[in-house]
């Protein structure tokens, strides 16, 4: 089905194709300035919010902020490019998003994440993730059971209260990927992260239900887990990008010392 819409100025009328929920306008772009003070290096999108990198390593993030996403330490929204407070005074070399969750890499190589954790997409304790790896560790009990091994209420309520899980993080949290802590790329898919090291390694985390987190499993989980394939078949990664449910790395063979 074709439209006659006519342009602002006065000319020849334009053919326009109908498109889902409305017409294809004939202005140009949406367009903004940012002010003069911001240079801005790079961008990133998710879902409903917008990751900036300025020329000076500040980040700013603005749009949607239900799930903590901004880095803020609230769940507001911003309509405007607003300064992550927390990352002031540490330049950042890189930004990104993932649906409701965003990272960054400080010039030092450290990983900072914010944002929605239900996957355990931040690398932090999920409390999602851990209901469902009870479900499958849970076993049938033996129908006698020695009363001093069955733990008693109190001392399951106990337990249940040193346990801390994190929902949504505001603000911007240092997670630790190796013991050097050190992290040279990073990606966000819709609910998983992945990061590469100096060294060539690629960690990921986060839902795994479609299998982008490359550990021969569906499982999904809240902490940094190497991805043993490229090591067993000497295969250093240089880079990853993700989708929203996949992961890409481009690699380089390992240079094999000669006597």
């Amino acid at each position: 089905m074709e439209i006659k819409a006519l342009s602002e100025e006065s000319g020849p009328s334009l053919n326009l194709p109908l498109a889902p929920g409305g017409y294809i306008a004939t202005k140009p772009p949406f367009y903004r300035s940012l002010s003069p003070q911001l240079k801005a290096v790079s961008l990133a999108l998710g879902a409903e919010h917008a990751i900036l990198l300025s020329a000076t390593g500040a980040v700013y993030t603005w749009g949607l902020g239900s799930h903590g996403q901004l880095g803020h330490g609230g769940l507001t929204s911003e309509e405007e490019p607003r300064t992550v407070e927390a990352l002031w005074g540490m330049p950042m070399s890189s930004v990104t998003t993932g649906g409701w969750h965003s990272a960054c890499i400080s010039a030092g190589g450290d990983l900072y994440v914010w944002g929605w954790n239900e996957s355990g997409q931040l690398g932090l304790p999920s409390q999602a993730l851990s209901k469902e790896q009870r479900k499958r560790s849970q076993q049938p009990a033996p129908s006698l059971q020695d009363a001093s091994t069955v733990p008693s209420e109190e001392a399951q309520e106990e337990e249940k209260h040193k346990e801390v899980f994190i929902s949504i993080q505001a603000f911007p949290a240092l997670l630790d990927i190796t013991p050097s802590c050190e992290v040279s790329k990073v990606s966000c898919g819709s609910r998983h992260t992945a990061a590469v090291t100096p060294t060539g390694d690629l960690y990921t985390w986060g839902w795994g239900e479609y299998g982008q987190l490359g550990h021969k499993t569906f499982l999904s989980i809240d902490e940094p887990q190497r991805v043993e394939f490229f090591k067993e078949q000497g295969l250093s990664v240089v880079d990853v990008v993700c989708g929203a449910w996949t992961t890409f790395a481009a690699v380089v063979k390992k240079e094999v010392a000669q006597c």
